[in-house]
């Protein structure tokens, strides 16, 4: 999963389907995305020292990775994400589409850098 949080995201299946948003959790273990705006339930409170009053709070669940495409930063569209490495062997990310860098993902490796 490629996702980063404060990613900004767009929702390609499901109820909330071509809903954007921004990423404000990821569960990798469980391959899960918390989307802002996207996948909301309501969550019934007992009433309690902290929450006295109860009621009914509206959250946002997880929704699964494989439902949301990264949006790309030139054309707007859903985009899939790659990896290339770069010519001092730092590893970024890059939008299919327009081939616009995402951001570096680790710090310089020059044996990983391209043969000349």
């Amino acid at each position: 999963m490629l996702f980063k949080v404060n990613d900004t995201v767009v929702v390609i299946t499901g109820a909330d389907k071509d809903t954007t948003g921004k990423i404000l959790k990821i569960d990798r273990e469980a391959n899960k995305v918390v989307v802002e705006g996207v996948g909301r339930v309501w969550k019934h409170v007992r009433k309690s020292q902290k929450n006295p009053q109860g009621g009914r709070l509206n959250k946002e669940m997880p929704i699964s990775a494989s439902n949301v495409m990264l949006v790309d930063p030139e054309t707007g569209k859903p985009t899939r994400v790659g990896i290339r490495f770069l010519a001092d062997g730092t590893k970024e990310r890059y939008a299919k589409k327009s081939g616009k860098s995402l951001g570096t993902i680790g710090a310089a490796k020059p044996k990983r850098a391209p043969k000349v």
